[in-house]
């Protein structure tokens, strides 16, 4: 993701980092604003539009791996389901008690629900699956179905 010209605005590179928000992540650098938006327009792209959390996914010679970066979800807070090829997680993240909160100062980390779909680049045995948190890391492991080699066919 491309650095904004003006150091200010950090917002993006923060969200980027662990939840990315659909319209932050989609408009080329030349289309994004010049000023930072007014607290009406971060409150209606925050009702707008759930956070995207970011994902890494990679093969090994017998696995497909999915990791997210989910600190502070707890797991009865995460929903992970696969048809067809295609795996959805989402959930939610929980600012905590803030109830005693009269005024923000600064409310930069992303808060509430999230949501990522994504086609696998592989087929995968969808019933040998296993998903783990720890430390705030989301671990899902697929075993791949092997692909048999072209077998060439003698023409007579």
């Amino acid at each position: 993701m491309a650095r904004k010209q003006n150091d200010d605005l950090l917002i993006e590179d923060e969200l980027a980092a662990a939840f990315l928000n659909d319209d932050l992540s989609s408009p080329e650098p030349a289309a994004l604003p010049t000023q930072q938006p007014t607290d009406d327009t971060w409150e209606e792209s925050e009702e707008d539009f759930p956070g995207q959390l970011a994902v890494d996914v990679y093969e090994t010679q017998e696995k497909l791996i999915v990791k997210a970066r989910t600190s502070g979800v707890n797991k009865e807070d995460l929903d992970v389901s696969i048809s067809d090829g295609i795996l959805t997680i989402s959930g939610t993240l929980s600012s905590g008690d803030d109830s005693d909160a009269t005024q923000w100062h600064i409310q930069e980390c992303y808060w509430g629900e999230f949501s990522r779909t994504l086609a696998l680049p592989v087929p995968v045995k969808e019933d040998e699956v296993s998903a783990v948190l720890k430390d705030g890391l989301l671990t899902i492991s697929f075993t791949k179905v092997k692909q048999e080699q072209a077998k060439k066919i003698t023409i007579q």
